[in-house]
């Protein structure tokens, strides 16, 4: 089934900043993120795959890989979800590569993150998304998350930027629920939480939806969420979020992203699980013990025996 892609929620509504698999020498699996992909779309209900981010180790692999990675998961969900491809560097002109190369790739959107480590002013952010904006014909969807960035994109900017024809989303992560209100009511800019945390909280503001971590292993329940809270039944939504608070305890607050969702994957037997590119480490015994513990509280069928 094809993903809704309405004015409100042009990517769909239930996406993940997927993980990049890897083989046991270090090499990109290739057929390991065509099957977790598949998994997602067709047994955890994702309208969208978001490739190439940050989860997704996206500092550590190549473009070669990265066109190669996105030509691989477009093949395999087809037009039952929407493709995002993360295109965003510290180089304008890198992110313009990436943008065109990801285009090409067959990528339906891109996934543009604030230059990170070199601090650019508002001035500098505007030029650089515009840039990477005009490069392809994809639409853009902004990331905002000042945290690894260093740099917020201020509220005044993010009306700017919303003059683009192509500038349509912003993911966010800085967790400012009034700003993101205050951008929402005065230009089209269509908001998805980039924060599980503050998933449900987004909703209640307008978000779209989620570009989630937890959704790897969570992601019909997220979008049972959304349908609830979009139905009027809050209750059943703050029902499911109250519910999911171990998971997205376990996965998002113990250690960074990719190693705990990785961890995670290992744990329910999916592509993707385990193997992390330096200077990333694998999660250890007791790590993986516990995480196993609060995904079986939150509902996640973990099989008993854990290798």
């Amino acid at each position: 089934m094809a993903p809704s892609t309405t004015s409100d929620a042009p990517f769909g509504r239930m996406l993940t900043a997927m993980v990049t698999p890897f083989l046991p020498d270090g090499g990109v699996d290739y057929d390991g993120a065509a099957r977790l992909a598949t998994h997602l779309v067709d047994r955890q209900r994702h309208d969208g795959l978001v490739v190439n981010g940050t989860t997704g180790e996206s500092p550590t692999t190549s473009d070669a890989e990265k066109e190669r990675l996105v030509r691989a998961v477009v093949e395999a969900v087809g037009d039952r979800a929407t493709v995002v491809a993360g295109a965003g560097t510290n180089d304008t002109e890198h992110s313009r590569h990436l943008a065109r190369q990801a285009e090409a790739a067959g990528a339906d959107a891109l996934l543009v993150v604030t230059p990170y480590y070199n601090k650019p002013p508002q001035a500098g952010l505007l030029a650089h998304f515009r840039a990477v904006a005009d490069a392809s014909g994809l639409p853009v969807m902004l990331y905002d998350i000042p945290g690894r960035s260093g740099v917020p994109i201020e509220t005044d900017t993010l009306i700017r930027l919303a003059d683009h024809p192509r500038v349509v989303a912003v993911k966010d992560a800085k967790g400012d629920l009034f700003a993101g209100s205050t951008v929402m009511a005065n230009t089209d800019l269509v908001f998805y939480s980039g924060d599980d945390a503050l998933n449900l909280a987004w909703l209640s503001q307008g978000a779209a939806g989620f570009v989630s971590v937890v959704g790897h292993v969570v992601g019909a329940d997220l979008h049972e969420m959304i349908d609830a809270y979009r139905a009027g039944d809050h209750g059943r939504a703050l029902e499911i979020h109250r519910r999911l608070l171990p998971v997205v305890t376990a996965i998002m607050t113990r250690t960074q992203g990719a190693i705990a969702v990785k961890a995670a994957l290992k744990l329910l037997g999916l592509p993707g699980g385990g193997a992390l590119r330096p200077p990333l480490a694998e999660a250890d015994s007791e790590f993986a013990a516990r995480l196993a513990e609060d995904l079986t509280i939150g509902g996640v069928q973990v099989p008993e025996v854990i290798s």
